[in-house]
């Protein structure tokens, strides 16, 4: 018997090795190295529009914080009004798949998929109250990209984020086989 071929998926990204550098590129700490890996992103966002997983668009907007901050471009007002804003699109984004008919508590959600119940604090702090310090905003965006490395980028390269697949095409089907059920599960 003839074993089926899973489907493919168009995806945006021209193969594992493009993924794998942007993935390795938004993660080195290199500000011009992120800048690059997030000009990437753009481009696939520009090709993929709203099929793009949103872990990779969350990853983008924090590291985006990130580089702005390294820049020393920005005053620190502005800079808690940045990344307050990818820190409160990240749990809202998060969450919202698993609410239900019924409202659940973010601080329940947020428990269910493992996130800090104080990231969930940060974000209503910053959508309902005063603005917090800088310096807690940075570790809500470290706390948030650590989470989403483990959770997607990780998984997403089955773990293995230094070897390179003896064969890309098996390895790039699987990247675009575990896109297509991310991007359902984080929509």
């Amino acid at each position: 018997r003839k074993r089926l071929r899973p489907l493919r998926t168009v995806v945006a990204w021209r193969g594992r090795a493009e993924w794998d550098q942007v993935m390795v590129g938004l993660y080195c700490g290199d500000s011009r190295l992120q800048q690059e890996a997030l000009d990437r992103v753009s481009a696939w966002k520009s090709r993929y529009g709203p099929k793009m997983p949103l872990a990779v668009d969350c990853t983008a907007e924090l590291i985006r914080c990130k580089v702005l901050d390294s820049s020393g471009r920005l005053k620190s007002h502005e800079l808690i009004l940045s990344y307050g804003l990818a820190l409160v699109r990240f749990v809202n984004l998060i969450t919202e798949r698993k609410q239900k008919m019924v409202s659940i508590p973010l601080r329940q959600l947020a428990r269910e998929v493992d996130i800090p119940i104080w990231v969930v604090d940060l974000r209503h702090e910053l959508t309902h109250g005063k603005l917090p310090r800088l310096a807690l905003c940075r570790k809500g965006c470290d706390v948030v990209l650590d989470w989403l490395r483990k959770t997607y980028w990780s998984r997403q390269l089955g773990n293995n984020l230094c070897e390179e697949s003896e064969d890309e095409d098996e390895g790039q089907e699987e990247v675009e086989e575990n896109a297509e059920l991310d991007n359902d599960e984080w929509e």
